[in-house]
């Protein structure tokens, strides 16, 4: 990761973190870079901050600038920005979100033109642009400049493809939708109703500073007490920007990425749909995950943390189906990235294929506690290069077991040591955490605040 651009983009707080001048030259600089010997194509989405707004106006003014046609998609998600990029063949795709942050921050996703994270050699020459170590771009002049085209058709296009993966008619479902105030308000009920569901929609009235605001895939709660009240069959809760997906079972209980990715794993399977390939995990899923794929015969993979690192993976191997415990969920022959929509039109055939309601296709995956420790430390390279440090995280392995695992990572863009434990109890995982903590304290490396 370099100094703006983490895994999901350049994200900080509006005009503090990412501000327009950022946005601006961002924008020059992709509409020169893909330019030259032809019209450069970008298209670009939004969720619904209200900073979206500036960015989007800055982000067209420097790539017409520099001699762009841009193609505004308006509110959308970021899989149909993927989507849509893909498709009609465009040089990058732009969607301004910081998915499920508050409203204050927002983001800047780049996409290439095969609809995935842009990648890492062009984000390295888009930071030293934005440093000014690598000279400026020329402006377009007279008819070189770039034009603004109005685009809200591509989302509807994308709108049908997903009605088009649909396998059954939903009539008679009860489905329950979160929209979080965010990118789906226009999209998920329009897919549902066209498909036959009634539908109960929650937080679709956006206003520019609500977007995820206690509700959405992380805040589950109001979907559940609206699936329990109602009776509904089954619940989906989005993010702002839609690239993710959670589900809540008739009975109210939560079905996370995990469990997702092993429903429909297990469907996938079962119909001989993997084909030798196998579930492509995070290193942050659950250890009864593993434990319920074994079961089972399925493989998996683990993978750094990132939905971008999920689809290097199945894109690398060709494995089918991948994501992460927080909902982003790759279908691999469907999309580039993750899509909270499509998660839902998948999670419903598999309900409707087996006869089957989402809590008994979910029974097989018990979830272990999960304790997670953030440490602030002066030296995250240094604590973890340490070796009374990793003498200490395999003292807290064997504590475990079989029937637990540790996990030590670094945070990418804070100064802090993640220590994660899970097993049977969460008394066992705090007393495998604190082998690690104790240690990390003891070399010194820890700040106190």
């Amino acid at each position: 990761m370099g100094k703006y651009f983490g895994t999901d983009g350049f994200r900080g707080e509006a005009n503090v973190g990412l501000t327009v001048d950022h946005a601006f030259k961002i924008g020059r600089f992709l509409g020169s870079y893909f330019g030259g010997d032809h019209k450069c194509r970008v298209v670009i989405g939004k969720d619904t901050r209200r900073s979206s707004y500036m960015y989007e106006a800055a982000l067209t003014a420097g790539l017409t600038g520099s001699g762009a046609d841009v193609y505004l998609l308006h509110v959308t998600t970021t899989p149909s920005v993927s989507y849509i990029t893909r498709i009609d063949d465009f040089d990058c795709g732009i969607m301004i979100s910081a998915s499920h942050n508050p409203y204050y921050d927002n983001g800047i996703k780049l996409l290439n033109s095969g609809g995935e994270k842009m990648e890492e050699e062009v984000l390295d020459e888009i930071e030293r642009y934005l440093d000014g170590e690598s000279g400026e771009v020329p402006y377009a002049t007279r008819a070189e400049i770039g034009r603004t085209i109005d685009f809200s058709a591509g989302r509807n296009r994308y709108i049908g493809y997903l009605i088009s993966l649909a396998t059954h008619s939903y009539k008679g479902k009860k489905v329950g939708l979160d929209c979080a105030n965010g990118s789906t308000w226009m999209i998920a009920k329009s897919v549902f109703d066209a498909l036959g569901a009634d539908t109960y929609v929650i937080n679709s009235n956006p206003n520019g500073l609500n977007i995820n605001l206690n509700c959405g895939s992380t805040h589950i709660e109001g979907l559940q007490r609206l699936v329990v009240g109602n009776g509904l069959d089954v619940g989906f809760a989005f993010d702002g920007d839609a690239d993710r997906c959670l589900a809540v079972d008739e009975k109210g209980q939560l079905v996370d990425g995990d469990k997702i990715m092993y429903i429909y794993g297990r469907h996938m399977f079962e119909r001989g749909k993997l084909e030798g390939t196998r579930v492509v995990t995070t290193v942050m899923s659950n250890i009864g995950l593993y434990k319920a794929l074994d079961e089972i015969g399925i493989g998996y993979e683990i993978t750094d943390v990132g939905d971008k690192y999920v689809w290097e993976n199945m894109r690398r191997t060709g494995n089918r189906i991948g994501g992460e415990q927080s909902g982003h969920i790759i279908f691999g022959k469907y999309a580039t990235t993750g899509d909270g929509v499509l998660t839902a039109i998948k999670l419903m055939q598999a309900m409707i294929d087996k006869k089957m309601p989402l809590s008994k296709l979910a029974e097989p995956v018990k979830i272990y506690p999960q304790v997670l420790r953030n440490v602030k430390v002066e030296d995250k390279d240094g604590a973890l290069s340490d070796m009374d440090v990793r003498r200490a995280e395999q003292e807290a392995k064997e504590l475990l077991g079989l029937n637990g695992r540790v996990l030590l990572r670094k945070s990418g863009t804070e100064p802090l040591i993640r220590v994660m434990a899970e097993a049977p109890t969460e008394k066992e995982c705090n007393a495998a955490i604190d082998i690690i903590v104790n240690m990390l304290e003891k070399k010194g490396y820890t700040q106190h605040v």
